[in-house]
């Protein structure tokens, strides 16, 4: 008997990817229609939640998240279900290197505070909990990725944008790949404890390994311009995204990344998409000859 799955947030970038990989796989797969706000009878009968919930633009983080977490525990008590969640490298601070979960959790910003705390939460609720964390999010079928609207911003005029040191390594994350993790770690959890802290190791690259990337991809120089974070400082008092993308301006200056020796080990035979052609995915269309139309992605159709 096939497996079933609640999805929370489907119209998101986890969402979508973590629907797509779920169906592939022969799950079931349920959507949470946050109108009915009755996730507790959304989540009857489900094997595995999926809590790609996230509040958009770092709205009221410190309030909406315990709100939220609240909920998905409850309907995973209810259920009896299993949650996934995509956690992130907030919870480490500025300290550079590589990342683990062994990695004391020392935060210096609330919304590292906040996702803490959430974690916290689940390992307290004695829900069985898989923390599949990552870096920034690379989705191949969406312009709002890190890559679209930051790196990409300008590409089509030549330019790679840096939002911080060009030579910090930044851990990155291509969602399909996530995803198909997610699907094989949820299948294997009877093997796993009632708390898992599994750190996704994606790919770590910097602005200058991006940058030589592209031009031997495009066959032209590239230039590397800095983002207008003075822009962003002025907005702030005014602009509740500005200020918050600002509080973590300090990430793009810490080089880090993420291990793979735990995922290795619980997932040997897992295979990423290579470092290249996640570089190259969120490029706009007509400057990546491999891509399909935008809307029918090749990580979608396969």
């Amino acid at each position: 008997m096939s497996n079933t799955v609640l999805i929370l947030g489907a119209s998101g970038k986890i969402g979508q990817n973590a629907t797509h990989a779920f169906t592939k796989a022969g799950w079931n797969v349920r959507h949470y229609d946050r109108k009915s706000n009755d996730m507790i009878a959304a989540a009857r009968g489900v094997d595995l939640i999926v809590n790609g919930l996230n509040p958009p633009n770092y709205n009221n983080w410190a309030k909406t998240v315990p709100e939220m977490t609240k909920q998905v525990i409850a309907a995973a008590k209810a259920s009896g279900a299993t949650v996934i969640i995509p956690g992130n490298v907030y919870n480490f601070g500025n300290t550079p290197g590589v990342w683990s979960e062994t990695t004391a959790q020392r935060p210096n910003t609330i919304k590292g505070q906040v996702r803490v705390d959430m974690e916290q939460a689940y390992r307290a609720s004695g829900v069985q909990t898989i923390v599949l964390r990552s870096g920034n999010f690379i989705d191949p079928n969406r312009d709002d990725d890190m890559m679209g609207l930051l790196y990409f911003r300008a590409i089509k005029k030549g330019k790679l944008t840096a939002a911080g040191r060009s030579d910090a390594l930044q851990a990155m994350c291509y969602l399909p790949d996530w995803a198909k993790a997610a699907v094989q770690l949820a299948e294997k959890r009877a093997e796993l404890a009632s708390f898992e802290d599994i750190p996704f190791p994606g790919h770590s690259f910097s602005v200058l390994e991006l940058q030589n990337v592209l031009q031997d991809h495009l066959g032209h120089g590239i230039k590397i311009t800095g983002f207008p974070w003075w822009l962003f400082t002025i907005l702030g008092p005014f602009w509740e995204l500005a200020r918050e993308m600002n509080e973590m301006r300090y990430l793009w200056n810490t080089s880090h990344q993420l291990s793979g020796e735990k995922f290795n080990r619980i997932l040997p035979d897992f295979v990423q998409t290579d470092m290249r052609s996640v570089m190259l995915a969120s490029l706009p269309d007509d400057m990546n000859p491999n891509k399909t139309a935008r809307g029918s992605r090749q990580a979608y159709a396969s």
